[in-house]
């Protein structure tokens, strides 16, 4: 979770316990970050001017005035492209229109720099036929949203499994399974990877540069059609 899903989070696990209060430490372990971390969040919040105080004393804690507060209405990038995917399955239903219609209002509502970030992510995802449904484990879908280095084992249709460490470039899913399509160092080339074959995945600290590039996908181009929030 990035920080400003995570100051989103925070403001709303708040609203829901609104009057009781939420410890430093306690927040700290729902969000698997440092009491420091939290207590950095929080000042950060009050800067923005969100009506939040902390309580004194063995009970006490962080208190959210939830008469004063809204729940936030900004999508995250990913969840925008969390959106798009799942109305790309609604093609040929009656909500097809509907639902592209839907997206569209509220992408023009996210701020500019959010936009843009869910448009960039957006076009690294690619789709083949009705929707996949394999699932993405987490680790994954963050390090292409975040553009981490990956250290994965992978096993091969025999089941023997190779260590690699692969640079993240985007994803490929058709109605069976989503593909994690990456920067492998250890072939020095692109590939596919299905992902129910990862059988370890470890996130990096060392930022993706690469991009894909269609012409590096091997499949017909007629076959894919690129993700658009348009």
């Amino acid at each position: 979770m990035n920080r400003t899903d995570r100051l989103y989070a925070l403001v709303e696990e708040l609203r829901a316990v609104s009057p009781r209060p939420r410890s430093a430490r306690w927040l700290a372990q729902r969000f698997e970050v440092s009491s420091r971390t939290i207590e950095r969040d929080i000042g950060a919040l009050q800067q923005a001017g969100v009506p939040l105080w902390a309580e004194p004393g063995r009970t006490g804690g962080y208190v959210v005035d939830r008469a004063h507060t809204l729940p936030p209405v900004n999508l995250s990038a990913a969840e925008a492209v969390a959106m798009a995917v799942a109305l790309h399955r609604l093609a040929g239903t009656p909500f097809a229109a509907a639902g592209a219609t839907a997206l569209r209002k509220l992408v023009a509502v996210m701020p500019p720099a959010d936009a843009a970030e869910a448009r960039r992510l957006a076009g690294r995802v690619h789709l083949i036929g009705g929707g996949p449904a394999a699932p993405v484990p987490a680790v994954v879908a963050d390090a292409v949203a975040a553009r981490r280095v990956l250290r994965i084992r992978y096993a091969d249709r025999a089941g023997a499994a190779t260590e690699r460490v692969v640079e993240p470039l985007g994803f490929l899913g058709n109605p069976r399974h989503w593909y994690l399509l990456a920067w492998c160092r250890l072939r020095d080339g692109p590939r596919a990877f299905r992902v129910d074959r990862l059988v370890a995945v470890t996130a990096l600290p060392e930022a993706v540069c690469r991009e894909l590039r269609p012409d590096e996908l091997d499949i017909p181009h007629e076959r894919v059609r690129p993700l658009s929030l348009a």
